[in-house]
């Protein structure tokens, strides 16, 4: 029994009892709620991975959902212990048919918590997919000018940039800034990569590029797994549009960096390097 038919029987077990005329009213519209579950109204899904994010999830939901272009949320929750899966399932009501949550059972990493959304996003009619930091250090606002790079640009991959004019970002000690850049600088001359802002993780994809890219060759899941998808993506022929933002910092929660993500990144280029990237079989 697939997923709209459960749920579709556990309507007809709450309506049982109630009226011949309520009961087809509601049955019409729970089906029609079921179905854009599969076959959404929007082309474009915005994944957000959370892991305690209670002061930013709930403005980040309402930001979303007020731009002037439909999206949808997918949250890929990895069990916070501070509550920011109870906000998002408070607010899936409210929402319906537009916000989801993907629970998963602990901090499993950046990288395995995209490919789950990834994944999901496949399996429903979504043409463009979205990657997004929770703590506005992305603005949701970019969201429109990402999606019209692939829209309307013929972008296969829109990248908010930080680097692609100049050096745009508010609230980073110079240290950070330092690293952040040369990372960019260090990964392109390493694999060639054409890209400025390599570690970019405000992105664009149409739907033919995570058809084509295998998830199970994709390894990296920090810094590295945004270069390793970025790499892959050219590697395979796919068009690249670096879009210019401003990325400010966090204000509020706390930053998910490490030294061993840094270090991840800084050896997983030389193997990318030397990586034999083929479309998905």
């Amino acid at each position: 029994m697939s997923e709209v038919q459960e749920e579709f029987q556990k309507a007809i077990k709450v309506v049982k009892a109630a009226g011949a005329d309520f009961q087809a009213a509601f049955m019409i519209k729970y089906f029609l709620l079921s179905w854009t579950k599969f076959h959404p109204v929007s082309d474009s899904l915005v994944i957000i991975p959370t892991y305690n994010e209670k002061e930013n999830i709930r403005k980040m939901i309402l930001k979303v959902f007020s731009l002037s272009k439909e999206f949808h949320l997918l949250i890929v929750e990895d069990n916070s212990p501070d509550g920011t899966g109870d906000i998002v399932k408070e607010m899936m009501p409210d929402f319906a048919g537009r916000l989801f949550i993907l629970e998963r059972k602990g901090k499993l990493g950046l990288g395995t918590a995209y490919i789950a959304g990834f994944k999901w996003a496949l399996e429903r009619d979504y043409k463009f997919v979205f990657e997004m930091d929770c703590d506005f250090s992305h603005n949701p606002d970019d969201l429109i000018k990402l999606y019209s790079a692939c829209a309307n640009d013929g972008a296969d991959l829109a990248i908010g940039s930080r680097y692609i004019k100049g050096v745009n970002v508010v609230n980073w000690p110079l240290g950070r800034v330092l690293m952040s850049y040369g990372a960019s600088i260090y990964v392109e001359f390493i694999t060639g990569l054409p890209i400025k802002d390599t570690t970019a993780g405000f992105k664009c994809y149409s739907r033919k590029v995570l058809e084509t890219i295998d998830f199970e060759r994709i390894k990296f899941m920090g810094y590295a797994f945004q270069i390793e998808m970025k790499y892959t993506t050219w590697k395979l022929g796919f068009k690249i549009i670096e879009v210019p933002i401003i990325f400010t910092d966090r204000t509020e929660g706390t930053s998910k960096m490490s030294s061993r993500i840094f270090k991840e990144a800084f050896f997983g280029v030389i193997s990318l390097r030397f990586k034999r990237i083929s479309p998905r079989k």
